[in-house]
């Protein structure tokens, strides 16, 4: 489906602005860091913070609906996960559709699927995405154009927040890259941590997408990101939402609504020999 894999550029790029979300040790009276110095020095950190979540397990909550064009829902679909990581990959389970477990049939085919993806990430290195589109943060940087750098209160929490937008003069090649460029958005860091709490990013013109079916992302789709810290240990998803607007084929118009609740995260132990059969050990509920 075209649109996952939108979802997925999107979350590809996010996630490598978002790695810039680890800030140099310095007393609060100085002023604000250098973010492209810092989006370089963040990777070793992040490195650590995978190890973390290979502690993790969670619940997803996906919901889609298609939405005409005086904004009315049409249909609703919803997925329900379990998601977890592997070799910092994240991997999803499919457990219900529509708010019902799956049958029999499809739940052994769903095992089988994750039993792949898992055999897949296992031998794919961490900075590597399994499947679709990928780019580097130093190409990022040569793409992007940080700037507005501010303090600002978010959940009530000091924040560090700064403004990105995509250089429409860079030379690009491949999706993720030719993406970059229509992208705009803003970053909210929590301080005290040095962590991503909030991520707002939208198309600022419209995006030719070919995965399958050929599309175009309409200027003004946009995505929204959460994060909150987990069992006071770690920074995981909570959430996320966004509207998609495009033309498929050049004559029929799509518009999607879709959100996202990442919840009930809980630590588990993995036999190294069987991890597709991790048990989740007890432990405190986000």
């Amino acid at each position: 489906m075209y649109l996952r894999n939108v979802v997925c550029l999107l979350t590809l790029i996010l996630a490598v602005v978002a790695h810039s979300n680890s800030f140099a040790q310095q007393p609060a009276q100085t002023g604000l860091p250098d973010i492209r110095t810092l989006m370089h020095e963040v990777q070793e950190h992040q490195k650590q913070l995978d190890k973390i979540r290979e502690n993790y397990t969670f619940t997803s909550y996906q919901v889609v609906q298609d939405v005409d064009a005086n904004g009315q829902v049409k249909k609703t679909e919803s997925s329900e996960y379990n998601d977890f990581f592997v070799n910092g990959h994240l991997i999803e389970r499919k457990v219900k559709s529509n708010d019902k477990a799956l049958t029999p049939h499809d739940d052994e085919k769903e095992t089988e699927r994750v039993t792949k993806v898992v055999q897949k990430a296992e031998k794919t290195p961490r900075d590597q995405p399994i499947e679709g589109p990928t780019i580097t943060v130093s190409r990022l940087l040569e793409i992007m154009d940080v700037r507005n750098e501010r303090r600002e209160l978010y959940r009530s929490d000091p924040t560090i927040v700064f403004d990105f937008v995509g250089r429409k003069d860079a030379k690009t090649h491949g999706l993720a890259e030719d993406a970059s460029k229509k992208l705009q958005g803003t970053i909210w860091i929590d301080e005290a941590d040095r962590q991503v709490a909030h991520i707002e990013v939208s198309f600022d013109d419209n995006f030719r997408f070919i995965g399958g079916l050929v599309a175009t992302v309409q200027k003004g789709s946009n995505f929204r990101f959460d994060q909150a810290k987990v069992n006071s240990e770690i920074w995981l998803p909570t959430g996320a939402e966004g509207i998609m607007q495009a033309r498929v084929l050049m004559f029929k118009s799509l518009r999607q609504h879709f959100r996202e609740r990442d919840y009930d995260y809980q630590r588990f132990k993995v036999d190294t020999q069987q991890q597709k059969d991790a048990k989740v050990a007890p432990g405190k509920k986000q």
